[in-house]
């Protein structure tokens, strides 16, 4: 059974940092590529950032361009979400994301990704 595993969500200041891990089991995502999605309240689902299978490449929304670092660690089968200068609006369960398809480029199309987890709440306060 493949399982995606959120952790490290919380309840930061504006302009804290928090450090998401998404750990995944059953299966090795080393030649896939995975994703961060958040959900906020009374919002739909968007995407956050994506990685390449080797981490050599990353895509991020606007939102979060220059605040946000995503990478992963193939050994381990992690994949992480570093979350700097956190602002209000970044209020969200976090979801990461895993997608089957072997070796594509990144993609923030949230269709083109099969495995997710259950979200880890991120809450940021002013």
């Amino acid at each position: 059974q493949v399982q995606l595993v959120e952790s490290g969500g919380g309840l930061v200041q504006a302009g804290g940092s928090l450090r998401l891990s998404c750990a995944a089991s059953g299966r090795s995502f080393s030649d896939n590529a995975m994703g961060w999605f958040r959900q906020g309240p009374g919002k739909e689902r968007e995407f956050v950032a994506a990685i390449s299978w080797s981490g050599g490449s990353q895509t991020y929304a606007d939102s979060v361009k220059g605040r946000f670092t995503i990478s992963r660690d193939n050994a381990k089968n992690t994949m992480y979400l570093q979350m700097n200068s956190l602002k209000p609006e970044d209020t969200a369960v976090y979801y990461c994301a895993g997608c089957i398809l072997f070796r594509v480029p990144v993609r923030s199309t949230p269709e083109l990704y099969t495995y997710w987890g259950q979200g880890t709440q991120v809450t940021v306060s002013s």
